[in-house]
């Protein structure tokens, strides 16, 4: 947790050199390269013009990646600092394409929107962090490429008219709510709503004062909301992932986590045990489905999966809540 919160083991974007810019940048393209052919290897049966497309892609990240290498063998030489983006703190993170597959159109053109936006960030803010000037026109050069490329949904050939321009904006305006929002939102709710299970049930059956159970639910679900939003907002302030705002992520995530435990912590304040027990049961059978419609809604999981996943995860921690109050 702590190491989470505080990022050991990663460097503050920041206190990076402009050596260490331009490897982190040759790093990155080269990943990216990787990635887009990986991309039009996986297309290339069912969507071969597709898969072209990408191979010209990761051609253009080979011309970035050489560009600057040049670059750095002309200021500092022959040998390259290792630094990747893992290394950064709050710098973008890649999804290695197998754990996407089966590569659909909209997927991957999706994920490869996704790269070139990131990437326009990093350079736009990589060219702030130097003095030279050629290695500030030259990552200026870079953002601008990444932001002139042309849209997917024409490199693709789909249709691209001025409506379709209207929904990709819509588009964009929802991808940033569900990042800022529905994603650090999410993630609370399921910790809230599953990791205080255990102590509120094993509590309730424990001591079987109800009482007593609300005082433990209370303290479980305020200390687990203020822990995730500050790990949240602590982790990544959002200005290289595009995940927005720290504070509104830290505060969705926070809030969600609080919720999820109150919802069936709450019951115990009527003083009959049992009654309180079968309410708080209904409330999280609720809390779980809820959970389960949000992925498929907002994540696109599927939803008999979602609910496989979140219902099974559930139904153990409370089970062992369960367990251990009445041991």
């Amino acid at each position: 947790m702590l190491a989470r919160v505080f990022s050991f083991g990663r460097r503050p974007f920041d206190s990076l050199s402009e050596q260490e810019i331009l490897a982190l940048a040759i790093s990155s393209e080269e990943d990216d390269a990787r990635i887009y052919r990986s991309y039009a290897e996986g297309l290339r049966e069912d969507y071969p013009q597709s898969a072209k497309v990408f191979e010209e892609m990761a051609a253009e990240e080979d011309a970035h990646r050489a560009a600057l290498i040049e670059m750095h063998r002309r200021r500092f030489g022959e040998t390259i600092p290792l630094i990747r983006r893992e290394h950064v703190r709050g710098y973008y993170e890649r999804k290695p394409d197998w754990l996407v597959r089966p590569l659909g159109i909209e997927k991957v053109r999706g994920a490869a929107e996704d790269m070139e936006a990131q990437a326009h960030r990093f350079y736009v803010e990589a060219a702030k962090r130097t003095t030279d000037a050629s290695t500030r026109k030259l990552l200026g050069d870079l953002a601008a490429a990444e932001v002139a490329h042309e849209s997917l949904a024409r490199r693709l050939g789909l249709a691209h008219t001025p409506e379709s321009v209207k929904e990709e904006e819509a588009e964009t305006e929802r991808r940033k709510f569900i990042l800022t929002f529905v994603q650090p939102g999410l993630a609370g709710l399921m910790d809230g709503s599953v990791s205080t299970l255990a102590p509120i049930f094993a509590a309730a059956f424990a001591t079987q004062d109800t009482w007593q159970t609300f005082l433990v639910g209370l303290s479980a679900s305020v200390g687990a909301g203020i822990s995730m939003g500050f790990t949240e907002a602590a982790h990544d302030d959002g200005r290289l992932s595009g995940r927005g705002s720290p504070v509104k992520r830290g505060l969705a995530s926070g809030i969600m986590t609080a919720i999820g435990g109150l919802g069936h912590a709450l019951p115990y304040l009527i003083p009959h045990f049992w009654t309180a027990t079968l309410i708080a049961a209904a409330i999280v059978f609720m809390e779980l489905w809820a959970i389960a419609f949000i992925q498929n809604r907002y994540m696109e999981t599927p939803f008999m999966r979602a609910a496989f996943q979140v219902v099974l995860g559930g139904a153990l921690v409370f089970a062992a809540g369960v367990l251990i109050g009445n041991a």
